[in-house]
């Protein structure tokens, strides 16, 4: 059995005991690797060297007496689109390819406070801009659960390196589903929290107003460990909250009764496959078997959210994006004779297709005479989204729904057509628009393939959706099935 098939309170228990050692889960990640990395392409650095001698510092000092955090010697992987000290960070683009940042993000210190172990970056879309793993400008991470199916994107790597059981969770970033997304597609737990929640310092930003970190875990239990690590006010980064952070572990009761549960129409509607619905509808009644109550409401303007979304997340990379030149850091062209060259040649060599069509959809958003006409209506109709979340969560203490309209698709079904694959964000997008926290969490199959179930919160109250995902996780057993690699 292996020992990633136990929660990281057993884990914790067994260390206490001596039973374990933290070298002993750090070679289990890396033999785990050495298994299946090659069918899954999770990573793309691995941190052996460095991981193994924190591993042994970490039990040389562990004592039993000590309190030790219950995320002490856990193997972690991080996206890599968060920055580590010494350790390359590429965001999956060409432009980064040999970037060795000299600070680490804030979130890392923050682990490394907890004293977990990094054993490496994880594959990702190129600056976190997909919904699939496809545009990672160095390789396909495959979903463990079908090899042939895409992970879900961008944070892929980070799903399918916990699905696969090569780390125990990771860190991912989400800026319209994109740790909630490939979450589902990988039937594991994903969570993004609310915005300001987590500091977003050293996440190199894609959309700065819409990019959260947050966890991908196997459990809800495990979840909330992580989160609780990570949050916190950081003067590093003027959006982070100055909000307490509860003690997420102690709202996992399993009592829901009485809890009122809003599920969107739109949410069930057209475009939701019907296994995915069905699947929705079947953890609905699970939940009223527990007892809650759920009632079906309307969020009118959530069918204008995927449009607002591109309009403006491609208008804040637009800017972010600006910065790779070719002159500071990062890849710089051969082929230039001149400034202007040095800096058309190094985007164009540097930067995948994805990329390039965002920057040039927002710089078109931003540009004199189309400005009010798109970048000011999208801010106006992002303000009447979450305007809907508002007035729903007045009567409501959760918002229940899919995750994704469908399972997993299959690797290059849609990569020619960016249309659909801009729609399997749908169900995720307004949630980051309205800035409000959001779990997937395991609720079922369709032909062997995971579906996940979206429960979304009132703004800083992860809490209450970890009480639900935790309950409706207990009284199922989608969380304890795993893909046969």
């Amino acid at each position: 059995m292996s020992l990633f098939d136990h929660k990281v309170s057993d884990l914790h228990e067994l260390l206490h005991k001596k039973e374990l050692k933290v070298s002993d889960l750090v070679d289990e990640s890396y033999k785990r690797i050495a298994d299946v990395e090659n069918k899954v392409q999770a990573f793309l650095t691995l941190d052996e060297e460095r991981a193994r001698q924190t591993a042994k510092a970490l039990d040389d000092k562990f004592s039993a007496d000590a309190a030790n955090g219950l995320l002490f010697g856990m193997p972690i992987g991080v996206k890599d689109n968060i920055v580590t000290k010494g350790l390359r960070t590429t965001c999956a683009s060409k432009i980064l390819e040999n970037f060795d940042p000299i600070y680490d993000a804030t979130v890392v210190q923050k682990l490394a406070q907890a004293e977990t172990v990094t054993i490496g970056k994880l594959n990702m879309d190129e600056f976190a801009m997909g919904s699939s793993n496809e545009n990672s400008g160095f390789q396909k991470t495959h979903n463990p659960w079908n090899l042939e199916r895409v992970p879900g994107g961008s944070s892929g790597g980070s799903a399918a390196a916990v699905a696969a059981g090569e780390v125990l969770f990771s860190l991912g970033s989400d800026t319209g589903g994109s740790i909630r997304q490939p979450a589902a597609f990988c039937g594991v737990v994903g969570l993004k929290p609310t915005y300001g929640r987590v500091s977003r310092f050293g996440l190199v930003a894609f959309a700065s107003s819409l990019d959260q970190i947050g966890p991908i875990t196997r459990t809800v239990e495990d979840n909330a460990y992580l989160l609780q690590a990570i949050s916190g006010l950081d003067p590093m980064d003027s959006t982070s909250a100055n909000v307490d952070v509860p003690n997420f572990a102690g709202s996992l009761t399993g009592d829901v009764k009485g809890l009122k549960i809003a599920v969107p129409k739109e949410y069930l509607g057209e475009g939701v496959s019907e296994s995915v619905r069905q699947s929705v509808l079947d953890a609905l009644k699970v939940l009223e078997g527990l007892g809650a109550v759920w009632e079906e409401v309307s969020l009118p303007h959530s069918k204008y959210a995927l449009a607002t979304y591109y309009l403006l997340s491609s208008s804040e990379a637009s800017a972010n994006l600006a910065r790779f030149d070719g002159v500071r850091y990062g890849y710089r062209t051969p082929n230039a004779d001149n400034l202007l060259d040095l800096y058309k040649n190094t985007r164009a060599e540097g930067f995948g297709d994805e990329v390039k069509r965002r920057i040039m959809l927002g710089t078109f958003a931003l540009s004199s005479g189309y400005y009010d006409a798109y970048y000011k209506k999208a801010q106006k109709v992002r303000t009447l989204i979450k305007q809907d979340f508002e007035n729903v969560f007045e009567k409501y203490d959760v918002i229940v729904g899919p995750t994704t309209p469908t399972p997993a698709f299959k690797i290059g079904e849609n990569i020619e057509d960016p249309m659909t694959m801009y729609v399997n964000d749908i169900l995720t997008i307004p949630v980051n628009l309205a800035g409000v926290p959001g779990i997937s969490v395991p609720c079922g199959f369709d032909g062997g393939l995971p579906l996940g179930l979206q429960i979304i919160g009132k703004h800083f109250d992860e809490a209450t959706i970890y009480r639900v995902a935790h309950a409706f996780e207990q009284a199922t057993d989608y969380h304890k099935q795993k893909p046969q690699l």
